[in-house]
């Protein structure tokens, strides 16, 4: 049964269709400004706060406090680099069946997952280490 939906969540809903990686709740803003459909940011931020509770809109934040939000269409997997941001992207899940168990056992129907790790990336690894031989 879908939910009965806001005609700011229809917006933002349909824009999220087009855009096929995560966006800021202000890139939003600013994109529905760009195309005449301009909403408050509050607004925009109450809306994707109702999607999310659907199961509809998923978010991640980023080790730097930003909020990207997206369709919850699959699950998503990262390693994020702590020094430079880079957010590369892990296409294998090792947590599928731990899912499925703590849903039966709790009773709970889970949307979508995140899994990420922090660290640094490969390139802040060797800038570190030229700068610790300085």
């Amino acid at each position: 049964m879908r939910a009965i939906r806001t005609r700011s969540q229809e917006r933002i809903f349909n824009l999220l269709k087009t855009i096929k990686k995560g966006i800021s709740a202000q890139d939003i803003y600013v994109e529905l400004r760009n195309t005449n459909q301009s909403m408050g940011l509050a607004t925009v931020y109450r809306s994707l706060e109702a999607l999310k509770l659907e199961g509809i809109v998923q978010v991640r934040n980023l080790a730097n406090g930003e909020a990207l939000y997206s369709l919850a269409q699959q699950d998503k997997h990262h390693l994020t680099c702590l020094q430079c941001g880079v957010s590369i992207p892990i296409h294998q899940c090792p947590v599928h069946d731990l899912e499925e168990q703590l849903e039966s056992s709790h009773k709970f129907k889970v949307f979508y997952h995140t899994l990420e790790f922090f660290g640094l990336c490969s390139q802040c690894q060797v800038n570190q280490a030229e700068k610790g031989c300085q």
